[in-house]
This record gives structure tokens, C-alpha cells and sequence, in this order.
């Protein structure tokens, strides 16, 4: 009786968890639907801001952070993947393995605001990069790598080792081992991580805030080399540098088009990886 009075007790202890974080999730999601919903219309979505974002749309800092988005996942994908694959393939459990795993895990707990220091720094000024979109895509890369290598490498490592030795068994090459069938069997988790990794970068304000982005411009970025507006940092601006109920109205408006965003960036990926999880069943 006693320890089926502790079970029930942990789990209406776990119901209660998972109660208040659904209940913080609706509740902010809610909020920002609330106020934001009656903002949204075509002319907000397609438009420049005007009269110091009292009028006209956020269209420019849409398409800043799709175009930050894009570069991210171009410069940090391929880097974070190929870095799973080595660590758990080519170096298994060797010491320099261990080394790299301790690396990963502490730069995924670095404060945003460093990696913008090392982007304004690095990028910015010794390379010579000046204010640009690439220099705030590259410090996003540094950001999320540390989350893209750590999720590949779970989901490569979750495969059994088994199809491994049946690939080789039949005369295939590590490589081709690995391509063919390591990695298209990982694909769910290496997606699931991406997105994720993805969806913190479009949130991101500090780094983009020292190394390229701008609160008003009057064209899009006509290539890399050239600064941009993006939602976060218009958010941050506007809630601190305006008077609020002038710019209210912009405010929630850009924060439910950049949840909007986030959350069809995680649908994207549970769609993907639905696809890929009943191709590829082990």
C-alpha cells in the first residue's frame, strides 16, 4: 500500500509539472494572440513601417530575419552534422571524442551576449566584415552549433549498431555505411534538432544587435555585406527606446508574426520528420 500510495503521489506530482508548463505556454501564447491578432493584416505583413512605427508594416523585418534564418542554417547545418558524424563515428569513445563532447556541452551554456561580443570582435572588426548580415549569421552559426552537434550526435548514436555491421558485412565502405544508411536513419532527430536550434536563433537579440542588424531601413539587404531589420531586435527597440502606446500596436503584431514563424518552423520539422520516421523503421 505504501508504495503504491508513493507512485500516485509522483505521478500526480508529474501531471502537476506538466499542468503549470502547459498552463505558462497557453497563457503566453494567449496573451500575445490576444493583443496582437487585430494588428495583422495584409498591409502589416507586406508593408514598410512609417511615422516612426505608427503606421505601415513590418515587411523588412520579415524578410531581415528569413534572409538571417536562411544563412544560419546554410553556414550551421553542414558544420554541425559532419562534426556528429565524426565524433560518433571515426572517434567512437577515444579520449579526443571525450574532449570534444566536454567542448560542445560548455559552449551550449554560453550567454547569447558573448557570442556577440566574439562576432563584434572577430567578425566585425578584426576580419573586417563591418555591420552585416553575415556577420550576424555567423555569430548565430557559433550559437547554435553547440545544440545542432549535440542533437545529431544522439540521433546518429541512437541507431543500432547492427545495421552498421550488416552494411559492412556486405562490402560497403564506412563512408557509404554512414550515408546511406546511418544517416538517413537519424534524419528525424538530426531535423528535430536543427529546427529547434533554429527556432532560438530567430529569437536571438544580443548577437544581431552587435554585429548587423538596424531598427530602420529603407530597402531589403541587397547582399551579405549589408545590415538589415530583423524582429527581435525591433522588438527589443520599440519596447525600450519609444513610447509604448504609440508603438503598442507594432509590438504584438511583430511578436505573434515572429511566433507564427517559430511555431510553422517546428511544424515543418514534425512533418519532415513523421515522413522520414515511417520511411526509414528500424
Amino acid at each position: 500500500m505504501r508504495r503504491k500510495t508513493k507512485e500516485r503521489l509522483f505521478f500526480l506530482l508529474f501531471r502537476g509539472c506538466a499542468l503549470v508548463v502547459g498552463l505558462a505556454l497557453l497563457i503566453i501564447v494567449g496573451y500575445i494572440v490576444f493583443l496582437g491578432i487585430g494588428t495583422l493584416s495584409w498591409e502589416f505583413l507586406t508593408q514598410f513601417p512609417k511615422q516612426r512605427f505608427t503606421e505601415g508594416g513590418i515587411f523588412p523585418a520579415i524578410m531581415g530575419t528569413l534572409y538571417l534564418m536562411a544563412l544560419v542554417m546554410i553556414i550551421a547545418v553542414p558544420i554541425g552534422v559532419f562534426t556528429a558524424v565524426y565524433i560518433s563515428e571515426y572517434q567512437g569513445s577515444s579520449r579526443f571524442a571525450g574532449w570534444l563532447r566536454v567542448v560542445v556541452n560548455n559552449l551550449a551554456g554560453v550567454p547569447s551576449i558573448v557570442y556577440g561580443l566574439l562576432g563584434l570582435g572577430m567578425l566585425v572588426i578584426f576580419f573586417g566584415w563591418g555591420f552585416s548580415l553575415i556577420a550576424s549569421a555567423m555569430t548565430l552559426a557559433f550559437l547554435v552549433l553547440p545544440l545542432i552537434i549535440t542533437a545529431s550526435r544522439e540521433a546518429i548514436q541512437a541507431v543500432p549498431s547492427s545495421l552498421r555491421e550488416a552494411s559492412l558485412a556486405l562490402g560497403t565502405t564506412k563512408w557509404q555505411t554512414i550515408r546511406h544508411h546511418v544517416l538517413p536513419y537519424s534524419l528525424p532527430g538530426i531535423l528535430t534538432g536543427v529546427i529547434l536550434s533554429l527556432s532560438r536563433a530567430a529569437g536571438e537579440t544580443a548577437p544581431i544587435l552587435l554585429t548587423g542588424v538596424v531598427l530602420t531601413k529603407s530597402i531589403l539587404p541587397q547582399d551579405i555585406w549589408d545590415t538589415f531589420m530583423a524582429m527581435p531586435f525591433q522588438l527589443y527597440a520599440l519596447a525600450t527606446q519609444t513610447v509604448f502606446e504609440k508603438t503598442k500596436d507594432f509590438q504584438y503584431g511583430t511578436a505573434l508574426v515572429l511566433l507564427i514563424m517559430v511555431v510553422l518552423m517546428n511544424l515543418a520539422a514534425i512533418i519532415i520528420r513523421n515522413r522520414y520516421r515511417e520511411k526509414y523503421k528500424w
